[in-house]
């Protein structure tokens, strides 16, 4: 059975390309791309993207549909089925336009990887974002051990996250010169901090408590006093391996390196969460608890406006699309308070009533007769 197609290898190199340089994507967004045009061509048997027809459209759709989940061995959800398509979709959209498919190709056929809306629906539908409470972070981040290096970076790399919101995969490429004590801030500066979008902006310390505050001060006294490391040294290092006395691999310390990708970071989660007797939450949902403190603290648009920049969003219409939104028991909690406050204004208060009835009479008798 073929396992590729040439042509086909070739066309993809060009829209990959396409996507990076033209398109700005991400290595993920390409990634997608690929992933779901290897499931398209595993079901074609590699035929070539010339010979495309919308019927492979509806056939895939429906074999697509009926694949599970490797992990958890039930249905594909919505959401990949939707995601996939729509890779695919864009795909032959652009592919129309190129030398050697435009006469082939019709630019309607890609409308046939669309999903029917009652499914698109499902599929896009904004769900409830878990998030921890600040005082669930604050037990987990008290129940930690904090004796040996390792234990000290992951507290601190914890009570880091909660008191920036900064994204796991920042936290892993941030050097000791990123933190300013003086300015109680972060400089996420794009050219040596893996920010979203590469975007370069400061984040100062949100009003988590003291004791949070803390905890990172004496990881960064720590790390320059006590281990004397430098500005360009990372933040949270990688843990060093070396050979244990019983010729096992075995954790040895911090090494003076950073973490390759975040996925150690999310592992640290895990197992802090999971040590204090409460369910994983990830260091992104972190940036939900903020959201959800600042809907607390913030009494003006400037305030919200200062918070939403602060997490690194340049329109608080990111901030409350994508993170704020308010979790169902406190929606209901709201609406009732709404109904008690319209309950009491449709109750006029006797005594302001009368006062304002004796005043209207006043004026009227003391009104000139005519």
């Amino acid at each position: 059975m073929t396992k590729y197609n040439t042509d086909n290898e070739r066309i993809k190199r060009k829209y990959f390309a396409y996507l990076k340089e033209a398109m700005r994507n991400s290595e993920a967004t390409i990634d997608a791309a690929a992933k779901a045009l290897a499931r398209f061509e595993n079901h074609t048997k590699h035929k070539t993207f010339k010979a495309f027809h919308y019927e492979q459209a509806i056939a895939f759709k429906n074999h697509l549909a009926a694949q599970k989940a490797q992990r958890s061995g039930e249905k594909l959800s919505k959401a990949t089925l939707h995601a996939t398509l729509a890779q695919l979709k864009r795909f032959f959209q652009w592919l129309v336009w190129q030398p050697g498919y435009k006469s082939r190709l019709q630019y309607s056929d890609a409308e046939y990887f669309n999903l029917s809306e009652k499914d698109t629906r499902i599929a896009t539908a904004q769900r409830e974002q878990k998030a921890p409470t600040l005082e669930q972070i604050k037990f987990v981040i008290d129940s930690m051990p904090n004796e040996t290096d390792i234990e000290k970076r992951n507290r601190a790399l914890i009570a880091f996250t909660l008191l920036t919101g900064a994204r796991d995969g920042a936290i892993a490429s941030m050097k000791l010169k990123h933190i300013d004590l003086t300015e109680n801030c972060v400089n996420q500066d794009a050219r040596e901090v893996n920010t979203k979008f590469s975007k370069t902006f400061a984040t100062f310390f949100f009003p988590v408590g003291d004791e949070i505050r803390v905890i990172v001060d004496e990881w960064i006294t720590y790390l320059r006093e006590d281990k004397l490391w430098g500005n360009d040294d990372p933040l949270f290092p990688a843990t060093r391996v070396a050979l244990g006395s019983s010729m096992q691999f075995a954790a040895d310390g911090i090494d003076r390196k950073h973490w390759s990708n975040a996925t150690p970071i999310r592992t640290i989660f895990r197992k802090a969460f999971t040590d204090a007797g409460l369910p994983y939450f990830n260091p992104h949902s972190f940036r939900n608890t903020l959201v959800r403190l600042g809907q607390k603290v913030c009494k003006s648009p400037e305030q919200y406006k200062a918070w939403s920049q602060n997490l690194g969003h340049e329109k608080v219409l990111t901030t409350y699309l994508n993170y704020g939104r308010i979790e169902c028991h406190v929606q209901g909690e709201i609406i009732l308070d709404l109904n008690t406050l319209q309950h009491h204004a449709a109750q006029p208060n006797v005594s302001e009533l009368a006062k304002a009835l004796a005043r209207e009479f006043k004026q009227l008798e003391s009104a000139p007769k005519g």
